[in-house]
Formats: C-alpha cells, sequence, structure tokens
C-alpha cells in the first residue's frame, strides 16, 4: 500500500492520480457522513471517515485492520490535521487523536509513505 499525506491543497490526490494512473472510477472519497468502502483502489480523503467514526463512536483504526486484505495493494490518501493549534472542542480533540492513530497504523503497514508539501514528494519510507 503507498500511503499519502499532506495539508490541504498540496496536491495529494493529483500526485497519487498521475503516479498510480487512476482514474476517477478507482477512487472513493470518504465522508464524515458514510462509512469507507473498500472496493476502489484508492481511498481519499481519510480524515473525514474517521469524523464519521467519532460521531458514531467507531475505532477507525480497528476497521483498517479488519479489512486489511481489502487495501493492502491500494493507495490512502489522509489529510494532515493532527498537527499545529489543539481543538477546542472535545469532539474535534478525538477526530484529530484518531486521526493520528490511524495514520501511525497506516504507516507502519504501508510499503511506501510520502508527504506531499506544494505538489512536491517527500519520501518518509
Amino acid at each position: 500500500m503507498d500511503f499519502i499525506i499532506g495539508g490541504a491543497f498540496q496536491g495529494k490526490l493529483e500526485y497519487a492520480v498521475k503516479k498510480h494512473k487512476l482514474d476517477d472510477s478507482d477512487i472513493f472519497t470518504c465522508s464524515e457522513n458514510a462509512a469507507v468502502s473498500f472496493e476502489r483502489k484508492c481511498i481519499y480523503a481519510v480524515q473525514e471517515f474517521t469524523l464519521y467514526c467519532v460521531k458514531n463512536s467507531l475505532d477507525a483504526t480497528e476497521i483498517f485492520r479488519n479489512n486489511r486484505k481489502k487495501w493492502k495493494n491500494g493507495v490512502i490518501i489522509c489529510e494532515d490535521i493532527f498537527c499545529g493549534v489543539v481543538p477546542l472542542g472535545a469532539d474535534m480533540r478525538a477526530w484529530r487523536d484518531m486521526t493520528g492513530r490511524l495514520c501511525a497504523y497506516l504507516s507502519s503497514e504501508a510499503d511506501s509513505v510520502e508527504r506531499i508539501f506544494c505538489g512536491l514528494e517527500q519520501k518518509l519510507k
């Protein structure tokens, strides 16, 4: 699995599309209102799925762990929301914490981890 992280609007999806030759049918975009689908090659905006999990008292890391066989050969993209100012609201802190824990798990399972900053790749693993 190729794990791609980076800040908002830094070119993560564009990088993945170009590197992995993805088209729209390959990409599942997560939402804070729905569970993740592991049926496509690329899972985009994983941070939105963790918000869904916080709202529904689910453990995002456990869900990914239980579905490892479905995503192990894919591309997973997450926005970096776990740095900077700590949010005031308990739900937003829980969201940030859950996203950080999921990213740590995904990084440990990934074949490669790349951070995208200003459209440029920084190889982490």
